[in-house]
């Protein structure tokens, strides 16, 4: 009986702890800021080999960008055969990675870097390839063995009743099945913000996508954008609204349009994650993507979400400072206000993230003249002593 009751306690600790093999310890992945990386499915689509990856990894170490916070080397649909393996594992395609996919890991890992992977919450991937789903364990187990840090879930193909039951069904599954390998994996939820996954998710994965997909055009990321603002608080240190990949450097925008994309994400507190060519930027998508204030927004550790008035998006930041976006979707330049909301004091001192401009505000109204799908961004600091005349 004694024995019985002490095999039951431990079967239910096992449960609790979400452990399933033998040898691993239970790790929750975390992000305590958004997560900042790669992911070659915008640029690429199903492109994709061992080469491209390596290189990639290469280039993020040279020009700069891995310096600046990207981390995460992602694979996105197409990587597996079209079938699994007798003992009904998930294969890497041998023409394109004929080294096998822990090879791929290992030279990315050698760089300071960490490797993501794709799989779907459906029977098949959305381009067809082995889906997850009724897998997730073993599948979970393959991609912890060779060494993956990042799984992108996606949602094709998934059988689902459209019940948000089922939502969360198939995808907790596959978090306690990455938790279960023992090794720490950013799980980020692919479902196109179907069930209004920022009401459950939080406690499932560290990010989860707000909308459909992303496309290199100023019309979808201004939808995307108005799609994910109502629903910024829901995010924080560790969960993280993901309006989708960054079309930075892809040519179907201008470069006002790329800032305006890039400044959105910041203050939206998104992943960064860069959906172009790597190896072949151009030094003006290489500037924006590697804007040092920015980033430090999208970084900020406090992880706040910003509160939204009309177009003005005021966020706060650790160390007393807020930033604050004026944003224009509009055709036309438009003339925004903005208040900013930190504590009395004799002034502000008002840094223009774009230009680099330093300015000193005696007030707290911010006016300015932003031009057609722009947004102008400031950080804004308390000056406590003397101001200048």
């Amino acid at each position: 009986m004694l024995r019985a009751t002490l095999r039951s306690l431990f079967a239910l600790t096992l449960a609790l702890a979400s452990v399933a093999w033998p040898g691993t310890t239970p790790v929750r992945a975390t992000a305590p800021t958004p997560p900042m990386g790669f992911n070659d499915w915008n640029a690429f689509g199903c492109d994709v080999d061992d080469q491209l990856i390596r290189e990639t990894a290469d280039a993020m170490v040279a020009n700069g960008m891995a310096a600046a916070g990207y981390r995460f080397v992602n694979i996105d649909d197409c990587w597996s055969l079209p079938g699994r393996d007798a003992a009904g594992r998930l294969q890497a395609d041998p023409k394109k990675f004929p080294y096998g996919m822990k090879a791929v890991a290992d030279y990315v890992h050698a760089r300071g870097l960490r490797l993501g992977i794709y799989g779907d919450a459906g029977t098949r991937t959305c381009a067809g390839y082995p889906g997850s789903l009724g897998h997730e364990r073993i599948d979970a187990r393959t991609w912890a063995q060779w060494g993956v840090d990042y799984l992108k879930y996606d949602n094709c193909f998934n059988g689902s009743d459209g019940s948000r039951a089922d939502y969360v069904r198939r995808y907790t599954t596959m978090a306690s099945a990455l938790r279960a390998t023992g090794r720490p994996i950013v799980y980020s939820i692919c479902e196109w913000g179907e069930s209004a996954p920022w009401s459950w998710a939080p406690g499932v994965g560290q990010l989860w996508r707000t909308t459909g997909d992303i496309t290199d055009t100023w019309a979808s990321v201004k939808s995307i954008i108005a799609g994910t603002l109502p629903v910024l608080a829901s995010a924080g240190p560790g969960h993280w609204n993901d309006p989708d990949m960054l079309e930075v450097g892809n040519g179907g925008m201008t470069e006002t349009e790329y800032r305006t994309h890039l400044s959105m994400w910041a203050m939206m507190a998104a992943p960064l994650i860069a959906g172009t060519d790597l190896r072949t930027l151009t030094p003006s998508a290489l500037a924006i993507l590697t804007d040092r204030d920015l980033i430090a927004i999208d970084q900020d550790p406090l992880g706040a979400p910003a509160t939204v008035t009309g177009n003005v998006l005021v966020r706060p930041l650790s160390g007393g400072d807020q930033a604050i976006a004026l944003y224009n979707p509009g055709d036309a330049a438009t003339v925004l206000t903005a208040s900013i909301t930190l504590p009395a004091a004799p002034a502000y001192r008002l840094h223009d993230v774009w230009s680099g401009a330093d300015s000193t505000a005696a007030t707290t109204s911010i006016t300015v003249t932003v031009p057609a799908h722009g947004a102008t961004v400031y950080r804004v600091h308390p000056l406590t002593g003397p101001v200048a005349p």
